[in-house]
């Protein structure tokens, strides 16, 4: 492929990605599997590879981050962002409402959602994104462009070639927040308090990767500077924000009665918790631009615009106890024990307190009188003590030496802030393993419930993941509530699973770090089980999103001789062990078949995307770095270190025409 091919290429692949994440980011509507666009995405990498001065900045490519920045450079707001005024209830509305009226006539109000995230500007040149920055001040905030680049939700480029400025909410969504502090917790981290944390802290990592494994996304809800602009409507400007390209809030409404305005706030005060997303409020806009500038600005926030905010979601309750519970990879969690409570709608009996560190910074006692708070989905937590209420008769928490389910040595490793149980055997790990590994994004065994897993576990017929499928109906039906009918679905559920594809294998293993979309990224690139348990952790670290310290984990786990034990069985038992994904029937007279194959150098005639995909259509392996286990290396101009090494090994090299004959043969 010649430069000018490549350059049409580059550009189809770029349209045909932007418009990939405009159905899935914005309209919530994919129209491919996520492996189409990999694939597509990988080809573009790779022809960008090839010819790196048709990389541009609007490439899809640029969202996994750049390199890490010393600091964040200031950036001044040529118009202001300036914050609202706030109202808490039907009366300040009414309120609001009259000093509108009495300024203008014929007027109507845009009620939008009031994301609890970040407040960001974008702005846009001749269509393409060249600037993001922070709030901060309002006048002068941060430029955080490189992280920004990482949520897809925000387009690089626009629909038209329009220089605009545009303002909005970054924020994390709620699954996003729950999987992250999840995660967090299992490697000994802090977590964040709630989303918004969440999302500030993640825009504001110096390294842009951080921000690109967050999962943010973002709403657009204005315009700032926009000198070509001449629609007239707030409610317009939004439906045409739309149509550029940027994610705006389909929940928006209308009204031209403040009556129906107090209606939607008391609507969404009760329906929050249904979204996704946090919200704190409500924001009133009057809709028309020229009334808008009739109506003017205080010294600190808009005339014409007011947030409406919800009412607090706190209780003051007692803290009974404080209960310790072991997850899966041994990581120990303090849980508060509460007087039951009503908070946001729901009785509240717990509530997180993640780790010792954080019990011994609030100085929680048990039988402290304290805060909690629920935000929507989010688990409860407990915000602060209240001092004032002590007796004297509270007790000082302190961690135990010994795990309180198996009575093993517990320890801090690698000053993690989380306390391990270090018992590979311990009762709770094995459960949690259990519960985990048939989850619905793991192997997805319908009927096997965390409560059928205790059961099954109590009556000592499965300790580990292959006992599940060594289960028979006589011992089944012994159980209590287990008859015919549900045995026989269990059964046949169990049995179903063996037929998964590799990655949900991978993911039920429950290796550390190892998450749904990097068991699916591992999958699609080794193909087998075989072929992963033989990479090196420097082969694994090649690996598009598995950094060092996974690529150590999954490398550390498979060299354990208990695991390949458990694999070996499971492979007895009949379960698959290989990639169904796009997988394709392979002739094993290729001569590349069960071959591991590294690429180094330029090549002329193909891209290295092609190049590996047409190995792995063969049957061979394309890895990212020369090891013993190399079977070929093929070497185009300017080969460097990777050459040297092969040789050093004795590697069979290859040039490209040799290459090339071979996938012509």
């Amino acid at each position: 492929m010649n430069r000018e091919e490549a350059a049409k290429k580059i550009e189809y692949l770029k349209d045909e990605l932007n418009q990939y994440n405009y159905e899935y980011h914005v309209l919530d509507n994919p129209t491919v599997p996520d492996h189409i666009y990999d694939e597509k995405l990988h080809e573009l990498i790779g022809l960008e590879e090839q010819f790196p001065d048709l990389l541009t900045e609007d490439s899809p490519s640029q969202r996994v981050g750049g390199e890490p920045l010393d600091k964040f450079v200031k950036v001044d707001h040529e118009v202001p962002m300036l914050s609202l005024g706030n109202a808490f209830g039907e009366d300040d509305l009414r309120d609001f409402d009259r000093r509108i009226r009495e300024q203008v006539n014929n007027y109507r109000y845009v009620c939008e959602l009031k994301i609890d995230g970040l407040a960001i500007s974008l702005t846009y040149e001749n269509g393409k994104f060249v600037r993001g920055a922070t709030r901060g001040d309002g006048k002068t905030g941060e430029d955080i462009t490189n992280n920004l680049k990482t949520i897809k939700s925000i387009p690089l480029k626009i629909k038209e070639e329009e220089t605009i400025e545009v303002r909005g909410e970054a924020y994390m969504p709620k699954r996003s927040f729950l999987a992250l502090n999840e995660a967090r917790e299992q490697e000994g981290l802090e977590v964040f308090a709630n989303p918004r944390n969440a999302a500030a802290g993640s825009l504001r990592q110096l390294d842009p990767k951080i921000a690109a494994k967050r999962n943010l996304s973002m709403f657009v809800y204005s315009v700032g500077k926009w000198e070509a602009g001449s629609i007239g409507s707030h409610s317009e400007r939004l439906e045409y924000l739309n149509k550029l390209g940027f994610k705006t809030n389909p929940e928006t409404r209308t009204f031209e009665d403040i009556e129906d305005v107090i209606k939607y706030t008391e609507e969404w005060t009760l329906k929050r918790s249904e979204l996704d997303y946090e919200i704190d409020g409500i924001v009133i806009k009057v809709d028309s631009i020229d009334q808008q500038e009739e109506l003017g600005f205080t010294a600190k926030s808009p005339r014409w615009a007011i947030a409406y905010k919800f009412p607090a979601e706190e209780a003051v309750t007692k803290l009974h106890d404080i209960e310790l519970s072991v997850g899966r990879t041994g990581a120990i969690t303090p849980t508060a024990i509460l007087e039951p409570v009503q908070v946001a709608g729901t009785t509240i009996s717990r509530a997180s307190l993640h780790n010792e560190d954080l019990i011994i910074e609030k100085d929680i006692r048990i039988g402290d009188t304290v805060v909690i708070k629920k935000a929507g989905d989010i688990i409860p937590e407990v915000v602060r003590v209240v001092e004032d209420e002590r007796t004297g008769d509270e007790k000082v928490f302190r961690m135990p030496e010994n795990c309180p389910v198996c009575g093993s040595k517990i320890e801090k490793v690698d000053d993690e802030v989380a306390y391990r149980c270090l018992n590979p055997n311990c009762e709770a790990q094995l459960k949690e393993g259990l519960i985990h590994f048939v989850s619905r994004n793991a192997m997805n065994i319908d009927g096997l419930g965390e409560k059928v897993i205790e059961q099954l576990f109590d009556n000592d017929l499965i300790h580990t993941i292959a006992d599940l499928y060594k289960l028979n109906r006589d011992d089944l039906l012994e159980l209590e509530r287990m008859g015919e009918k549900s045995v026989s679905n269990l059964l046949t559920a169990i049995e179903a699973s063996k037929e998964n594809s590799l990655e949900r294998l991978l993911f039920g293993l429950g290796i550390r770090y190892v998450g749904s979309k990097a068991a699916d990224t591992l999958a699609s690139q080794f193909k087998s089980m075989d072929q992963l348990i033989d990479a090196s952790a420097e082969d694994l670290e090649e690996v598009p999103e598995i950094g060092s310290k996974m690529a150590e984990s999954i490398a550390t786990y498979f060299d354990k001789p208990q695991v390949q034990e458990l694999i070996n069985e499971l492979r007895n038992l009949g379960l698959n062990m290989e990639y169904l994904g796009g997988t394709v029937d392979v002739s094993t007279d290729s001569i590349f078949y069960e071959k591991t194959v590294v690429l180094t150098g330029k090549l002329e005639q193909l891209t290295r995307g092609e190049v590996k995909e047409r190995i792995e259509a063969l049957g061979g392996n394309v890895t990212g770095s020369v090891s013993k286990k190399t079977d070929l290396l093929i070497a185009g101009e300017d080969a460097g270190s990777k050459l040297d090494k092969a040789k050093k090994l004795d590697v069979e090299v290859w040039n490209e025409q040799q290459l090339m004959d071979a996938l012509d043969a």
